[in-house]
């Protein structure tokens, strides 16, 4: 059993930054690859990044590419999300999510682990 909390999320302008972080619970943290999805109201849950336990290979979605960047700490137990030139479409709410897989990490039913989400809004 994972549990993950995140955190970090705000109100920032247009072609501000964040840092947001996912904190997991457990000692086995390192065998789970991370991932970072989110939610916009109306809207499917949609991948963004992630990253494999194995040999931190990193994923991205197309909307994000160039723009934000995912990152591990193993020895804090937590992933990381670098937001940058965030732009008023990347308004949403963002979960991360932990599987025990290294496939399967740009799809939602490739994680077994979710956290509650933080709140993202970016203003025009």
């Amino acid at each position: 059993q994972v549990q993950l909390v995140e955190s970090g999320g705000g109100l920032v302008q247009a072609g501000g930054s964040l840092r947001l972080s996912c904190a997991a619970s457990g000692r086995t943290f390192s065998s789970y690859s991370m991932g970072w999805f989110r939610q916009a109201p109306g809207q499917e849950r949609e991948f963004v990044r992630a990253i494999s336990r194995s040999d931190g290979r990193t994923y991205y979605a197309d909307s994000v590419k160039g723009r934000f960047t995912i990152s591990r700490d193993n020895a804090k137990n937590t992933v990381y999300l670098n937001m940058n030139s965030l732009r008023p479409d990347d308004t949403a709410v963002y979960y991360c999510a932990a599987s025990p897989r290294d496939y399967g990490l740009e799809y939602r039913a490739g994680y077994d682990y979710w956290g509650q989400g933080t709140q993202v809004t970016v203003s025009s």
